[in-house]
């Protein structure tokens, strides 16, 4: 009777066991279909004896892990995920041979959002099961493996679901959702074989999209596409972000380390790069992006610094060769967004390099290209600008001074904010001579050019348009009218700086009193100079040299 009654209380513990998370697969108290077998009986003798301790004990975990168990659904319904995980665990360490304990404890990691541990529970869960797979064990399998972005594995325990249970609803909606997200990475890697680079980024902004409804983990491959598309895009900010992003949730993935470095690197940060792929490379020492970019960078940054030096000691020639072999490294790759702010600075290093070679057209091109990749750069506007003046395109030019200036506000040194109104103030008065008379342009001689070479200028445009000569008499009267401003450094210095200084106007009014202050009769004077002997030759009056002709 006795012995009757204890096999009672373990059928009925067995049958309590099988009490387990909703929607769970039932299972046996011990993991095991087959019965334990019966007490043995006192004529077996010594056998009986020898094997008792090890049954009980296996029937002793058995049972404590059901009870266990028991204990991990009551937290888990509670809402206690937490504390049912541990209580899974402790059930698992009692039977580890038990599927159900191990796809509860997933159930709980899943309600965390805890996708990595709770797919290694289902997979294992799974393996026990092998036999006869359970399709909420599969279900639960591919929930994780979607929501971890692997989707050929959650169509493939999908159709197994579906091979079991062909009518299945959960495993048919959960197909829908793989399927979509399939989709999308389709249309993803069709976007980026063609560099369709707004399709791709569109496309991968989905798949992000499909992973975050289910809280789960983007993949860190996907994290890198991110940063890839928006390189393409020349989106440098939302790169940096990415990169940071990726970097933030895998520190030690040598591939994001790797990637982060040439995002700075093409922001121009080349210090800040080389420590990414020296920390790339201490977790990897072979891997080859890495160790490439590693060589780049360096080849820059010395060629760079090559080129500055020679700048500064005036040898251009040689500092745009330096600047030239960086730009040939760096390229201009549209997978790099045309080579970045890295390729920006040296195209705008030498284009300032040949304006000071007079290089005019080169560097307006290198400028064009510059501000291309980096509108912003003030420094690349205020190049392009002086160019422009150089070109006498002055509302090019006044249009980038005033940018330039507008950036020099955050980026710049208020020295050099300063320097830009400086130079935009000349524009506007060369613009505002460009439309009237331009006394320099008259003499043929540059901005920046000496007394000297406006005597010289003087001399020499008298002489080929003087009316005795067989010139043009007004253009005689302009020259003289531009060297009665520009010989004299004060009215100079006021007409660079688009004040009124009109040759013909100086105080005593008109044809009669204009002419730098010259009369009709110096006027008469002055032509007189070239009759029977020309400029300081016999037959000249003596007062040749009184009224502006410095020989």
């Amino acid at each position: 009777m006795a012995n009757k009654k204890s096999k009672a209380k373990k059928k009925q513990a067995g049958s309590n066991g099988a009490t387990s998370l909703p929607n769970e697969a039932t299972s046996s108290a011990a993991g095991s279909s087959t019965p334990p077998p019966a007490t043995p009986s006192l004529h077996e003798g010594e056998k009986s004896r020898s094997d008792s301790p090890s049954r009980e004990a296996e029937e002793d975990n058995a049972t404590r892990a059901e009870k266990v168990k028991e204990q991990g659904n009551a937290a888990f319904k509670g809402g206690k995920y937490g504390e049912a995980i541990d209580l899974y665990t402790q059930a698992i360490d009692l039977n580890p041979n038990e599927p159900a304990y191990l796809t509860n404890r997933a159930a709980s990691y899943m309600a965390l959002k805890r996708y990595r541990p709770a797919l290694e529970d289902c997979q294992l869960a799974a393996s026990l099961q092998a036999a006869a797979p359970s399709a909420k064990t599969l279900l639960r399998l591919g929930r994780c493996q979607l929501a971890l972005g692997s989707t050929a594995a959650a169509l493939s325990s999908i159709r197994t679901i579906l091979t079991i249970e062909p009518k299945n609803s959960a495993a048919l909606q959960l197909r829908d959702k793989v399927q979509t997200l399939e989709g999308h990475l389709r249309t993803l890697d069709a976007a980026r074989k063609r560099k369709d680079w707004g399709l791709a980024r569109l496309a991968l902004d989905k798949c992000l999209q499909a992973i975050d409804g289910e809280g789960g983990e983007v993949p860190t491959e996907w994290r890198m596409w991110r940063v890839e598309l928006e390189l393409c895009r020349g989106n440098w900010e939302a790169a940096n972000a990415a990169a940071n992003d990726a970097l933030r949730l895998n520190p030690n993935s040598p591939d994001i380390l790797a990637i982060r470095g040439l995002v700075l690197f093409l922001s121009g940060k080349l210090p800040q790069a080389l420590q990414h792929v020296a920390s790339a490379l201490r977790l990897d020492p072979d891997h080859e992006n890495a160790r490439r970019l590693r060589k780049r960078v360096k080849d820059v940054e010395r060629l760079k610094e090559e080129g500055n030096a020679s700048f500064k000691l005036g040898v251009y020639e040689e500092a745009i060769e330096k600047y030239s072999e960086a730009l040939d490294i760096i390229g201009e790759s549209e997978e790099e967004g045309g080579g970045g702010q890295i390729r920006a600075t040296l195209l705008s290093n030498r284009a300032t390099t040949l304006l000071k070679l007079d290089r005019h057209e080169e560097a307006l091109a290198d400028t064009d290209a510059s501000l291309t990749l980096v509108p912003t750069s003030f420094k690349a506007l205020r190049t392009r600008a002086r160019l422009n003046v150089h070109l006498e395109k002055y509302d090019a030019a006044i249009t980038d001074f005033k940018s330039a200036i507008q950036q020099a506000h955050s980026e710049g040194s208020d020295a050099e904010v300063r320097a830009l109104k400086s130079e935009l103030k000349k524009a506007e008065a060369a613009l505002k001579r460009s439309k009237t008379k331009d006394y320099y342009k008259i003499l043929g001689v540059t901005r920046d050019c000496t007394e000297v070479d406006i005597r010289k200028a003087y001399r020499r445009e008298t002489l080929k348009h003087h009316p005795d000569k067989g010139g043009d008499e007004e253009k005689f009267k302009l020259v003289v009218e531009a060297n009665a401003v520009l010989s004299d450094s004060q009215r100079r210095e006021r007409y660079d700086m688009g004040d009124e200084e009109d040759g013909m106007d100086s105080g005593m009014g008109g044809m009669g009193g204009g002419m730098g202050g010259m009369t009709q009769a110096d006027l008469a004077e002055l032509f007189a100079q070239f009759h029977g002997g020309g400029f300081g030759g016999g037959g000249g009056r003596s007062r040749g040299h009184s009224h502006g002709f410095p020989f």
